[in-house]
């Protein structure tokens, strides 16, 4: 499997926001970063991007939940790009609490995205920073049981959730999809990357691995456990050398499917997050 590296340049960005903002005029990327990111810079319908930082030993964050410096400065820099070229981020609530993160843009060019944070409990006291920094509007989604809040900058959703798992992923979307939000990438934590993986709604899945050994810890990605390797996710995968950080993009198709799930979904991932928004006008 060959690494392609990734030699970004102003001039390269610029072309990829351009590609984003639908302006052809501009000079488009070429060779890697295209590979990398134009695909989701030219998506104009619904894509469903997951991204993970980890160790050399899969672990995003120490038993006590230091998460900071996991990723290289590089690593860092394309999870920003990609922050600037989704509508939406979507972490869950204990992303909030552990790691207090702002979700913007703030060391590439481009726009913030809308943040958005799953609180099926309602336990964020709402004295979080995400909800009080002045930055993009929040949308939080909570079970309808939960006792409505009124926080600033924020649009509370009200879902019932699925007995004994939560709010549904595919719900979430939905809704994000009534209010414009077509292009979504799912930051954090490990269990709300594993829902939409499991759901089957994740189109690309980059997995950036930082040259460190933590040695335990949590896991960047949980699924439920499966007997046999022949069961386990094979997605087509291509290997960036982002500089500080190698970048596994691994991007979901019906050949990916594992055999367990052949049965159940006969289209890729992203195909059935593209049903969800069926009638819905994204912009």
């Amino acid at each position: 499997m060959a690494i392609q590296s990734i030699e970004m340049t102003s001039k390269a960005w610029d072309g990829v926001l351009a590609l984003r903002q639908g302006r052809i005029d501009e000079t488009k990327p070429c060779g890697a970063v295209f590979e990398l990111y134009g695909t989701l810079a030219q998506k104009t319908g619904p894509f469903v991007l997951a991204q993970v930082g980890q160790s050399l030993d899969g672990r995003v964050a120490t038993p006590t939940g230091d998460a900071r410096d996991i990723s290289g400065p590089d690593g860092l820099a394309h999870l920003h790009r990609c922050r600037a070229l989704v509508d939406a981020v979507i972490v869950g609530e204990n992303t909030v609490t552990t790691d207090n993160p702002r979700l913007s843009v703030r060391i590439v060019k481009g726009g913030d995205p809308v943040r958005v944070v799953i609180d099926c409990h309602a336990r964020l006291s709402g004295e979080e920073g995400i909800f009080h920094d002045g930055g993009t509007p929040v949308i939080l989604f909570q079970s309808v049981a939960a006792r409505p809040r009124h926080l600033p900058n924020t649009e509370v959703i009200s879902l019932v959730p699925e007995a004994g798992t939560g709010l549904r992923p595919e719900e979430i979307l939905k809704e994000l999809a009534a209010r414009g939000y077509a292009r979504i990438l799912v930051e954090g934590g490990a269990k709300t990357i594993a829902r939409f993986v499991d759901a089957g709604l994740v189109d690309h899945l980059h997995v950036a691995v930082s040259p460190i050994i933590i040695g335990s810890g949590p896991t960047g990605i949980s699924l439920p456990p499966i007997e046999k390797l022949s069961a386990a996710h094979r997605p087509d995968t291509k290997v960036f050398n982002l500089g500080s950080d190698i970048l596994f993009d691994c991007r979901f198709s019906p050949q990916s499917l594992s055999d367990r799930q052949s049965d159940e979904i006969s289209v890729p991932h992203g195909a059935k997050a593209s049903r969800l928004f069926n009638g819905i006008k994204t912009v």
